[in-house]
């Protein structure tokens, strides 16, 4: 199936009232796992990984390319509508790079600096995703941090939210409301009243990160006032962690090492976590209303094309 556009997955989302997740991959064997789980569930999805919470020196001498090629060829092969995104780059170079490799989606997170410079980059990211056909995420607003209490967040503002959209030309804002990164259950507080101020004030689609603390009960709310994408990754992380944990063999009771470590069966510890991770993705998709929704997306234009 021909790679999507992320602005046109996104759109169709709205039309037809559900949400796609964006479950954040960090190899080739998560990647491959959103992937499975999205063609199992029959929902289209978008296939990336992020910058976040991924070494700098390791993206930079080369790991940019290497998830963008992996996740690139996946999409390409794939049976449902795949967009592919790199998420919350920390510069420039870094989408630069991707958007070479493959990706047709990026995302700058530059939502911390002075509102100025904020709109001077996206403005930048936007201008050079044009040159690539790709889609544009950014983020108006900033989102405290689960794990360090000294953390704040700093909630978006409708106005200021049709003014930036306006001067930059995003295909999607992430927004604050209440949600948190790096929370591993459904603790945001969420100010559904300001999403739907969001709504009425900006055209184009909104996102939540901090997906794995959204709670359950709000997400109906949420893709009635306008959201269409939900960001996980921590979750996705503890899931695995618990799947790797239940799935070591006691040490000393191995024989043979090799059905346990890249036999990619039934009893390597790697496959035998990510269906875990795949478990938990699966339900998600349910959730936002994903599941059986690959039908009615149609395929990507065909001027969408990589750029070596």
């Amino acid at each position: 199936m021909t790679i999507a556009s992320m602005t046109l997955l996104l759109d169709v989302a709205r039309q037809h009232g559900y949400a796609l997740g964006y479950f954040e991959a960090w190899d080739q064997h998560s990647l491959e796992a959103a992937l499975e789980a999205a063609e199992e569930a029959r929902s289209p999805t978008i296939l990336g990984f992020g910058a976040a919470v991924t070494s700098q020196e390791w993206l930079d001498r080369g790991g940019v390319e290497h998830l963008a090629w992996l996740a690139r060829r996946l999409s390409e092969k794939a049976q449902v509508p795949t967009a592919v995104l790199f998420n919350e780059a920390r510069t420039l170079r870094q989408i630069q790079r991707s958007l070479d490799s493959g990706c047709n989606a990026v995302m700058l997170d530059s939502s911390d600096l002075p509102l100025e410079e904020h709109v001077r980059l996206t403005q930048q990211v936007t201008q050079l995703a044009q040159k690539y056909g790709a889609s544009v995420e950014a983020e108006l607003g900033h989102l405290s941090d689960a794990v360090n209490p000294l953390s704040s967040a700093v909630y978006t503002d409708p106005v200021q939210a049709a003014t930036f959209v306006g001067l930059t030309g995003v295909n999607a804002l992430a927004v604050s409301i209440g949600n948190v990164h790096l929370a591993r259950h459904d603790v945001a507080a969420v100010d559904l009243a300001r999403l739907a101020a969001i709504h009425q004030a900006v055209a184009v689609p909104l996102v939540l990160h901090g997906g794995s603390g959204y709670p359950a009960a709000a997400i109906g709310q949420a893709i009635a006032n306008g959201v269409v994408k939900f960001n996980v990754g921590t979750r996705l992380k503890f899931a695995f962690l618990a799947g790797l944990r239940a799935s070591l063999p006691p040490a000393d009771q191995i024989a043979d090492i090799h059905p346990f470590v890249g036999s990619h069966g039934a009893r390597d510890v790697i496959r035998a976590s990510m269906a875990q991770v795949k478990r938990d993705m699966m339900e998600l998709m349910r959730l936002y209303g994903s599941a059986g929704q690959a039908a009615e997306t149609a395929p990507a234009s065909p001027t969408e094309q990589v750029h070596a």
